[in-house]
């Protein structure tokens, strides 16, 4: 049985002990589909008040928006204060439990390159500065990155592990438009070149289950992807979240949930067009809370691995 390459073999392998990503939510962070730069409302799947700095850790700065533009940033020192906080009590918990050495701090929640130049570099300092830390992981849209910024970070990567997490979902601007993504996919891919030409690292997010897309078309999502060079991949199901645009849909027939075979079968050839070298990082992704509308398979993440697992036992694959 061959062992899918995942991120967790890639990190081992490169630092010989347990790194962990310790996942950090900033406020002050949101989108430019959310603020009414490109579009308003978020994309029609995102939750927008479940991205929250507020994670028993810290308390989030209501009110308090940053985009590219903005002249100042009174919330700095908060910021700061954030970060440590959040990095200090996750990563004690990751070392208690599960035995982690080495950290990479990874800016998760909204877009986390859609601030001010200064205010980013200082984030980014703040979070290298911390023990143990090798490196940053920097979740962002294609149409929220500037040069100054993408440069900064390839200059970090000289000493640091930094990886640009861009959400692809989809290479069809049919369906980037359906959902309200704010961007086409070309942007994608120019932004991604970029990286790669600075010498980043990348992970591409993709979206199977997106309105109206037929398994051909998922497919030719993830072996785009893989063409633009990613390093890695997450791959989701897309499910139906309580106050979403996507919801409304749902609930009045105009949207049906990818079922659970229909994503192993397509998750299951993703894979096998996988180039050996991009590392996986996910496999599935849901939601166990009142939240949840549907599919009811993505409650438990548990059942979902068996399930993969026992999808890909035929074709000789383990994650």
């Amino acid at each position: 049985m061959q062992q899918i390459y995942t991120f967790g073999n890639y990190l081992k392998s490169k630092y010989g002990c347990k790194v962990y990503k310790v996942g950090i939510n900033i406020s002050g962070f949101t989108c430019p589909n959310i603020d009414g730069t490109v579009a308003k409302g978020g994309c029609t799947f995102c939750q927008n008040d479940s991205f929250s700095a507020s994670t028993g850790e810290t308390q989030e700065l209501k009110g308090f928006h940053l985009n590219l533009t903005s002249a100042q940033n009174p919330n700095l020192d908060k910021q700061l204060l954030q970060l440590q906080t959040q990095f200090e009590s996750i990563s004690k918990r990751q070392k208690d439990e599960y035995g982690a050495e080495k950290f990479i701090v990874y800016f998760q929640s909204f877009t986390n390159t859609y601030a001010p130049f200064e205010t980013l570099k200082a984030l980014y300092d703040k979070a290298l500065s911390f023990e143990n830390v090798v490196g940053l992981s920097i979740g962002t849209r294609s149409d929220s990155i500037t040069d100054e910024t993408l440069e900064y970070l390839a200059k970090l990567n000289k000493d640091k592990e930094i990886w640009v997490e861009f959400g692809i979902q989809s290479i069809y601007d049919e369906t980037l438009k359906k959902i309200n993504r704010g961007h086409t996919s070309e942007m994608n891919r120019e932004w991604i070149k970029k990286s790669k030409d600075l010498g980043l690292n990348v992970c591409g997010h993709l979206i199977f289950g997106l309105p109206d897309e037929t398994q051909e078309m998922m497919l030719s999502t993830a072996k785009e992807a893989y063409e633009w060079g990613i390093d890695s991949v997450k791959y989701h199901p897309l499910y139906v979240v309580k106050k979403t645009s996507l919801a409304n849909d749902f609930i009045r027939g105009k949207f049906r949930p990818i079922s659970e075979d229909e994503y192993l079968e397509v998750l299951a050839k993703a894979l096998q067009m996988k180039p050996k070298d991009v590392s996986v990082q996910r496999v599935t992704a849901g939601i166990d809370d009142s939240s949840l509308l549907a599919p009811d398979w993505c409650r438990d993440k548990n059942s979902q691995i068996r399930n993969i697992n026992q999808a890909l036992k035929p074709l000789g694959l383990k994650y």
